[in-house]
């Protein structure tokens, strides 16, 4: 696993993680549920700094050279 996020996507998708496991575990039932879980993704795609879609499709926003 190579790095693709750049600091700002990485930033952006730790803080969008938080906020949707916030969120969802303010609200009840199944879309709560669904918050939380969907919230995971983009929390561990920016802690790790690598995200599986960017790879599938060539993206990578990370500024450091080769």
């Amino acid at each position: 696993m190579q790095i693709n996020e750049g600091n700002i996507d990485r930033i952006l998708r730790v803080a969008a993680g938080i906020g949707l496991i916030g969120f969802g575990s303010m609200t009840q039932g199944l879309l709560g549920t669904g918050m939380i879980v969907f919230g995971f993704v983009p929390l561990g795609t920016g802690l790790l700094g690598w995200c599986p879609l960017y790879s599938v499709f060539g993206i990578n926003t990370c500024s450091m050279k080769k």
